[in-house]
């Protein structure tokens, strides 16, 4: 990541190190975009409930909850513990044109492969507003504790709605108790 003179961006802190996503802000806001973002990642309330009510007071029922985090319907992707492979899905709503077909492009993190399907969502105005997609992670190196990032972007045909979410894979070899990077 580079600043507005072309010069890596350093994150703060002790020891100094090039920014990573993790470092960076969500970016610049636009507000007519974000008045027409075409296609939105709707969470149901009580998926947070639940969420923050098992991360404060974990009980019995939050056990098959917890393994289940990376299903939360988040406009983000993050897979601290690949392994092998991992299967997420996300589901989106067409907020834009009820005619709409929008095709997918995905910035792989560096030594896993993504495969997304379907490709292509397609919306008409006599389907449903909302389309699930499956997105596969598989480790191709294995690199102990180092997160590497990509995207995974919507656009549809005439480039007018862009819908990009960030993906954030932390390869693992082994478990180790002390791995805490």
């Amino acid at each position: 990541m580079t600043d507005g003179f072309g010069m890596p961006i350093q994150a703060e802190g002790v020891p100094r190190k090039l920014a990573d996503p993790f470092d960076i802000g969500g970016g610049h806001i636009d507000p007519d975009r974000a008045a027409d973002p075409g296609l939105v990642y709707d969470i149901d309330p009580s998926e947070y409930t639940k969420f923050f009510t098992c991360t404060l007071r974990p009980r019995d029922d939050c056990q098959s909850f917890m393994g289940k985090l990376y299903q939360l319907n988040l406009p983000s992707i993050s897979i601290p513990d690949l392994k092998n492979s991992v299967t997420v899905s996300r589901t989106v709503t067409n907020v834009g044109p009820a005619e709409a077909t929008y095709r997918v492009t995905v910035e792989a993190p560096a030594g896993v492969d993504v495969s997304v399907e379907p490709e292509e969502l397609a919306f008409t105005m006599y389907s449903s507003k909302n389309a699930t997609f499956k997105v596969t992670f598989t480790a191709r190196q294995m690199v102990q504790g180092v997160y590497t990032f990509g995207s995974l972007a919507w656009s549809d045909h005439g480039e007018e709605h862009l819908v990009r979410i960030p993906i954030a894979v932390r390869t693992v070899a082994e478990e180790f108790v002390a791995d805490v990077s």
